[in-house]
């Protein structure tokens, strides 16, 4: 365990989080588990702001040199994402990066326990709850990191998408980008209580098109999100995305991908609509 992350202590969080990686891989092998223990050894070899490998697993990996970066991009992972899950999610930041160069650092954050696509949970806003905490203390460690000089955005992909609007109010960030969004709680951009501009996307052949944009209390839960996040009564800037489908926002040479780039590089007269 180290302190918090700051440009003084950077590498010596990056080589702690190795170690716990490596340490999580040797067990994993122990117990049998082949897989995991890949897994752990992969993210072993690279900067991880976090790792935790019990159950599903949490892990904060950057891209970039985070500490002289001037734009910062956090990627919010939807469901069914955990470390043996943790490849596509991370192509979509390796993707991203790429896009932006070495003016900006991203940090691909899967720093909280998601729920399965098919389940009771994925329709309520519990896991959104208990992970906003979470993503608030990690846009405060990057304040510690980059201080106030850079650019954050936070791309929201699908569940994400609740847990950045749980987390939104107050939110030390420039840009919120809500990517095949079922909904986020809230009727309105306006009521996620934010400075940071609000974006939001859909693919022509993203299914989450198709859910029900309801939203109730049932037995002290709340079920379904909501507005549409592209809707004119929702009120975010909506921004194209092409024809892709529900994972395909950060793919190479997409019209979503090229949009998230002028949104993370403060670009925002280039964003097509």
């Amino acid at each position: 365990m180290v302190a918090g992350p700051s440009a003084a202590n950077l590498d010596a969080v990056y080589a702690a989080n190795r170690a716990n990686a490596e340490e999580a891989a040797r067990m994993a092998a122990e117990y049998g588990d082949r897989r995991r223990a890949g897994a752990d050894r992969a993210l072993a070899g690279r900067q991880l702001l976090d790792f935790d490998g019990r159950g599903a697993g949490l892990v904060t990996e950057v891209f970039g040199d985070l500490a002289h970066a001037d734009r910062v991009a956090v990627l919010v992972p939807g469901s069914d994402t955990g470390i043996d899950t943790y490849g596509r999610f991370r192509a979509a930041a390796l993707a991203l990066h790429e896009r932006l160069g070495t003016r900006a650092a991203v940090v691909a954050w899967l720093g909280y326990e998601t729920p399965a696509t098919v389940s009771a949970t994925v329709a309520t806003t519990d896991r959104a709850e208990e992970a906003a905490p979470e993503l608030r203390q990690l846009v405060s460690d990057l304040r510690d990191v980059t201080g106030q000089r850079a650019r954050i955005s936070l791309l929201c992909h699908s569940y994400g998408s609740v847990v950045c609007a749980e987390a939104a109010d107050g939110l030390d960030v420039d840009d919120i980008a809500l990517l095949g969004s079922p909904g986020t709680g809230s009727d309105t951009a306006a009521g996620l209580r934010t400075r940071a501009r609000i974006w939001a996307a859909r693919g022509t052949d993203d299914w989450v098109g198709n859910v029900p944009h309801l939203s109730a209390d049932l037995l002290g839960t709340t079920v379904g999100f909501g507005t549409d996040p592209v809707s004119p009564a929702f009120g975010a800037r909506v921004f194209a995305a092409g024809d892709g489908g529900h994972s395909d926002y950060f793919a190479p040479g997409s019209t979503s991908l090229a949009n998230l780039t002028r949104i993370v590089l403060g670009e925002t007269r280039a964003v097509t609509s």
